[in-house]
């Protein structure tokens, strides 16, 4: 377990425990082929998904705080409540066998008749491979009554002999996993600097709003004004944009101090959302044919396939503010592809 070293910019961040696992800093790569193929401003790509743990992604920078204060505690037992194919899920049991621990996911059917794969392969076939305990939660749009049952979950390991430390889904506790891109705005800020870059924009996926809440907290915590737009993946941009608020406001109380980032600097969009969370859209299913025959990078239905749809149709219609530069903040969730095969190749 480590410690993070003071910085007055962010609170009181040095004192929280965390267990460092992820591979960091992650590259800032040009984007050039796909940047000529749209004719816009440079496009870079942050790779998240290089954090190195279990096929990396942003959970990894997200768990070393949930891991380090379970640590803390004692716990033996590690519990989390995602959707089937969750890159969330499929971290945190790796994250547990690193460390000696057991993992006990339950798996949320949030996509309504997903094809055969959905259940077997991708994320679900990891989590098996790794030893996961896994449990079925069969409504999708419960965050309460899903952490209700994860918490049951619980009592029934600590019944057993165990120390159970459960990772909360719903709003209403502290963002801790937001905390790990607090630290990666350092990082980003630094990089964009060595780059050469001025004004840049950062498109990153907006589901649980961790990702997008910590580094927003972070850059203006920094000072930075670097423009980030979440890309709506499970619920339209008014919810969202509470959702995020409610994250910072965490942010502000968990690290002590009211930085007060303005709600004029929560930016979303929602236009790749439909037809819901976990389903392929035509302009997702391209972008992700796009970005992999133009770079060779691989992106998932579920997130950064709808982050880049959403990235290139900004970039078509000239919606990047003047912005020198757009990064795209690659979270990684690969797997997941190998669960959707039907879907990359359909025509809807």
């Amino acid at each position: 377990m480590s410690q993070v070293p003071a910085d007055d910019s962010f609170g009181v961040l040095g004192a929280l425990p965390r267990h460092v696992m992820a591979h960091v800093p992650t590259p800032l790569e040009p984007m050039a082929n796909l940047s000529r193929q749209l004719g816009g401003p440079p496009l870079l790509v942050k790779r998240d998904d290089c954090t190195g743990l279990a096929f990396g992604g942003n959970k990894v920078r997200q768990l070393e705080f949930y891991f380090g204060e379970a640590l803390a505690a004692g716990a033996d037992t590690v519990l989390i409540t995602s959707a089937v194919q969750s890159n969330y899920v499929r971290t945190a049991v790796a994250f547990a066998r690193r460390l000696g621990m057991r993992c006990l996911g339950q798996l949320e059917e949030r996509v309504p008749s997903p094809g055969p794969l959905y259940h077997q392969s991708g994320n679900v076939l990891l989590d098996r491979l790794m030893g996961a305990e896994l449990h079925s939660y069969p409504v999708g749009e419960d965050e309460a009554g899903a952490d209700a049952a994860v918490y049951a979950l619980a009592e029934q390991v600590r019944s057993e002999g165990g120390v159970p430390y459960v990772i909360p889904l719903a709003p209403g506790h502290p963002p801790l996993g937001s905390v790990g891109y607090v630290l990666a705005a350092r990082e980003l800020v630094d990089q964009v600097a060595v780059a050469g870059l001025d004004q840049v924009h950062v498109f990153l996926g907006s589901g649980s709003a961790a990702t997008h809440a910590g580094l927003l907290w972070g850059l203006r915590a920094l000072g930075s004004e670097i423009a980030v737009t979440g890309v709506c993946v499970r619920r339209d941009a008014a919810a969202q944009a509470a959702r995020v608020a409610s994250r910072l406001a965490g942010l502000d109380t968990l690290l002590q101090r009211p930085l007060k980032v303005p709600d004029a600097d929560i930016r979303l969009i929602d236009s790749m959302l439909a037809p819901g969370y976990g389903r392929l859209n035509r302009p997702t299913r391209e972008a992700i044919h796009l970005t992999a025959s133009s770079e060779g990078l691989l992106l998932d239905p579920v997130y950064t396939g709808k982050v880049m749809a959403a990235l290139i149709e900004a970039v078509r219609s000239g919606g990047l503010d003047g912005r020198d530069a757009a990064i795209f903040l690659h979270t990684g969730g690969q797997p997941a592809l190998f669960a959707y095969d039907e879907d990359l190749f359909g025509e809807n």
